[in-house]
C-alpha cells in the first residue's frame, strides 16, 4: 500500500455488518474489511500497513482486545478503535489498557458518530507519521550535516562515528530496537564530546598507545560532556542518556531498570561496535576483534558481541591515487590526507560526503594539500549476516 493512502480497516465476524459499513462510508473513507482477527493480521501484513483499524470485541478465536494489542505491538502508527455491543467499563477499560484505543465506540454506532471518530483517528495518524518524516528526515539530515562540520576539528572522532552508524542500526534492527531513529542519531553524535580533547590525546587513543591516568580520566570525560550538549534539545533526551553511558561497562548496569532499558541498549550497541572499530583500525581482522571483545564478558552485553560477529560490512572496492579536484563524494580516503606541514585533515578510512569535500578543496587552494591522495571507491555495498 502507498504511504500515501491513509486506508481504514473494519474487522467484524458479521458479515452484514461489514457490508453495511462499506455501503455508508465507501464515499468517504478508503476502506478495507476482514471477517476475523488472523485475516486482520494477513491483511495488514499483505496490505498494510492501515492508517486505522476499527475492531469488534466479541469475536470467535480471536476477540477484538488481543487483534488490537498484535496491531500496537506490530504497527505502532496505526490508530486503533474499538466497536463493541458490550459496554460495560471492565470490557473498556481492559481494550484500552492492552491495546491503548484510541477511541471505544459502543455498537449500534450510528453514522453520525462514527465519521467524526473516523476523522479524527484519521488525524491522528497524519500527526503520527508527521513526526516521524521530522525525527527521521529533517533532525537526522540535520545531525548528519553538523557530524560532518564537527569532523573538521576532530576528524579522528567524527570519522569513527561515520563508520559504526550501520553496524549500530543493524545490530539494533536485529535486537528489535524500537526508536532507531535515536540510535542513528546516537551514533552519528557519539563522539561530540571529544571536541573539548587535545588532538594530540585522541591520536594515542587511536593508535592503541597507552594513555596516562590524567588522560584516560580527561578522555572518559567526553560521553558526559557530548550528553550536556544534546540533552537540552528537544526530543534528545533518550540520545543524550545513551551518549552518555557509552562506556559503561555491561556489568554495571541494572537489569531491573526497564525504564531506560532501550537507552541502555543503545549505550552497549555503540560500545560494542565503537571499541571494535578502534580494533580494526589498529590492524585486526573482523573475526580477530570480535574474538577480542568476547574475552571481557564483564565489558560487553553477549547479545550485542553475538550480532557483532554475525555481521562483517563487505565493500568491494577499486583503489585510485586521484588529485584533490578530481575526488568525489562518496569515495573512501585509503591515507591520511594532511597539510603539507602534517596536519591530519581528513583521516584514514573516512567517507568523503559533501561538506568534508568543499572544505578540503577550499583548504587546498588555499594552504595546499599533500597530493595525490589514494583512496577506494566502491561499488557495491552489503551489511548483511554473513
Amino acid at each position: 500500500m502507498s504511504e500515501l493512502t491513509e486506508t481504514i480497516l473494519f474487522v467484524d465476524d458479521e458479515m452484514h455488518i461489514l457490508d453495511s459499513m462499506k455501503r455508508q462510508l465507501r464515499n468517504r473513507f478508503s476502506l478495507e474489511i476482514a471477517a476475523s482477527g488472523p485475516e486482520a493480521l494477513e491483511k495488514c501484513k499483505t496490505n498494510g500497513p492501515f492508517a486505522v483499524i476499527v475492531s469488534d470485541m466479541r469475536m470467535p478465536g480471536m476477540d477484538g482486545v488481543k487483534l488490537l494489542s498484535l496491531v500496537k505491538e506490530l504497527y505502532p502508527e496505526t490508530v486503533r478503535l474499538m466497536l463493541t455491543g458490550n459496554a460495560d467499563q471492565e470490557t473498556a477499560s481492559e481494550a484500552v489498557n492492552k491495546g491503548q484505543i484510541f477511541r471505544f465506540l459502543t455498537k449500534p454506532c450510528p453514522i453520525a458518530t462514527l465519521v467524526p471518530a473516523l476523522a479524527l483517528a484519521l488525524r491522528q495518524y497524519r500527526l503520527i507519521t508527521a513526526e516521524r518524516e521530522l525525527l527521521n528526515k529533517t533532525l537526522g539530515g540535520s545531525i548528519k550535516v553538523l557530524s560532518d562540520l564537527l569532523g573538521y576539528t576532530s576528524p579522528n572522532a567524527f570519522s569513527s562515528s561515520a563508520r559504526i552508524q550501520p553496524v549500530v542500526l543493524a545490530i539494533g534492527r536485529a535486537l528489535a530496537v524500537d526508536n532507531l531513529w535515536q540510535l542513528e542519531i546516537a551514533a552519528l553524535m557519539s563522539q561530540i564530546g571529544c571536541v573539548t580533547l587535545p588532538a594530540d590525546l585522541l591520536a594515542k587513543r587511536y593508535s592503541g598507545k597507552e594513555l596516562s591516568a590524567t588522560e584516560e580520566d580527561l578522555y572518559r570525560s567526553h560521553p558526559q560532556v557530548g550528553a550536556d550538549l544534546l540533552q537540552h534539545i528537544p526530543r534528545l533526551e533518550g540520545v543524550a542518556h545513551i551518549i552518555r553511558n557509552q562506556l559503561k561497562p555491561f556489568c554495571q548496569y541494572d537489569q531491573g531498570d526497564t525504564e531506560h532499558s532501550e537507552e541502555a541498549l543503545g549505550a552497549q550497541i555503540i560500545k560494542a561496535a565503537f571499541d571494535h572499530d578502534l580494533l580494526l583500525g589498529r590492524g585486526l581482522s573482523h573475526e580477530q576483534a570480535a574474538k577480542q571483545l568476547a574475552l571481557r564478558p564483564d565489558d560487553y552485553n553477549p547479545e550485542v558481541l553475538a550480532e557483532l560477529a554475525k555481521r562483517k560490512t563487505s565493500t568491494h572496492t577499486r583503489l585510485a591515487t586521484l588529485r584533490i579536484r578530481d575526488l568525489a563524494v562518496g569515495m573512501i580516503v585509503d591515507e591520511d590526507v594532511e597539510a603539507p606541514n602534517g596536519t591530519l585533515l581528513v583521516p584514514h578510512g573516512q567517507e568523503l560526503t559533501w561538506p568534508i569535500l568543499q572544505g578540503l578543496i577550499n583548504f587546498s587552494r588555499q594552504s595546499g594539500v599533500k597530493e595525490p591522495v589514494r583512496v577506494r571507491i566502491k561499488e557495491q555495498h552489503s551489511d548483511q549476516p554473513r
